[in-house]
């Protein structure tokens, strides 16, 4: 991972004091890359969270910043969970501990029983190739049990770190949890043209491709008014979700997300749909900060599936990124499962198809800084989680 100068401090160690919604959009406008759960527009979208954002100064330099979100613990409202989703934005290649201490100090003395983060920060990757071989391997369950993948020693010694300072991995086996996933599917796109892309794709991703843009698919871009867009997007969203048995969230949460990302930064965020003789038969959301690209949501529809509508979605985003002079398109996660009779494997064969690379991040991590509270918490989690899959 590459940071601006911006990030790096000096030899003493950062104080860490709150920062203004305006000092902590500056900050990220000067790094490369930040990931959109690390910028205050994503604390106003969970409303049932209270953001803060927090800085990290050596002596009148800001060198780092996180957005924290805090939650109270049922029944315990003045202590909070501190959580900060793929943060915060510091120099991981330093010692954590300079860094990390002083966040665990404020917190601590603003009423946080337990911290929670993770570290924008890769311990390995593997290419298109490796995972292609691994799912074709009926003796390889799981992307980890795939050999000669790229290992990033930076990673390797932030979970090391993390581990002997007394931090606990939250990730689970499968990579999905209640957080946010460990292993996801990224297409790079440094130096690279559209024809590089593509020729990186699959036969079946460049055919399908192909078949959208002869049977006359058309992707339109929402950049200002939503409206009547972002209902038409909600409703087959929905209908996704039925079909493919996940709990859509509503249209209000769309509804502020798209206001609050476009109120900080008009290019945030967009809305792309595919139609098809007037017919809406894919749509989904990019979100883009700095050099990153993210697809955050999709939805498709039963009818019309073979005119490859989330094909011509996804391709249009893959130019726009490039176009935008980003580094790297973010299919967001995957499960680290192998195994050809595993339903999830799927979703991993439809990423690899884009030619792109498997990652896994060091993931998330816990803090306990009241453990008797911090244990009841885990134990209510463990139980809610318990009655949440009986009840699939």
């Amino acid at each position: 991972m590459s940071y601006s100068e911006a990030v790096r401090a000096a030899a003493g160690n950062p104080v860490v004091r709150p920062i203004s919604d305006a000092e902590h959009v500056a900050f990220v406008r000067a790094q490369r890359s930040v990931s959109f759960l690390q910028t205050p527009a994503w604390g106003r979208v969970k409303t049932e969270w209270r953001g803060e954002s927090l800085g990290w100064y050596d002596g009148g330099r800001l060198v780092g910043a996180g957005l924290v979100l805090h939650r109270p613990v049922p029944r315990l409202g003045r202590f909070t969970l501190a959580y900060l989703p793929e943060g915060p934005v510091i120099d991981w290649t330093r010692e954590i501990d300079a860094w990390l201490d002083p966040l665990a100090t404020y917190l601590k003395g603003h009423g946080a029983f337990a911290i929670r983060l993770g570290p924008a920060v890769r311990t390995d990757t593997w290419s298109a190739a490796q995972v292609k071989d691994g799912i074709a391997d009926a003796g390889i369950m799981r992307l980890t049990e795939v050999s000669g993948q790229v290992t990033d020693p930076v990673g390797a010694q932030v979970a090391g770190r993390l581990s002997d300072a007394g931090w606990l991995p939250r990730s689970p086996e499968d990579g999905f949890g209640v957080g946010h996933p460990q292993f996801r599917y990224e297409i790079p796109l440094a130096g690279r043209t559209e024809d590089d892309v593509l020729r990186g794709m699959n036969q079946q991703w460049r055919r399908n491709i192909k078949k959208a843009a002869r049977a006359g698919v058309e992707v339109a871009v929402s950049e200002v008014a939503l409206g009547e867009d972002l209902k038409a997007f909600h409703d087959l969203y929905v209908h996704t979700a039925e079909r493919d048995r996940f709990t859509p969230r509503p249209l209000r949460y769309f509804e502020t997300m798209f206001a609050e990302m476009r109120a900080e930064d008009p290019e945030r965020i967009r809305l792309y749909s595919a139609r098809h003789q007037g017919d809406l038969v894919a749509a989904a959301v990019l979100v883009r900060v700095g050099a990153h690209a993210w697809y955050s949501y999709g939805a498709s529809a039963t009818e019309k599936r073979e005119v490859r509508g989330s094909n011509a979605c996804q391709w249009a985003m893959i130019r726009d990124s490039l176009a935008a002079g980003c580094d790297v398109y973010d299919l967001r996660g995957i499960t680290p499962t192998l195994d050809a009779r595993d339903p999830h494997v799927g979703l991993v064969q439809f990423k690899v198809g884009t030619g792109g690379q498997a990652v896994r991040y060091v993931g998330e991590w816990d803090l306990p800084l009241r453990p008797g509270i911090y244990r009841a918490f885990d134990l209510y989690m463990k139980r809610r989680e318990s009655i949440r899959r009986r009840a699939r």
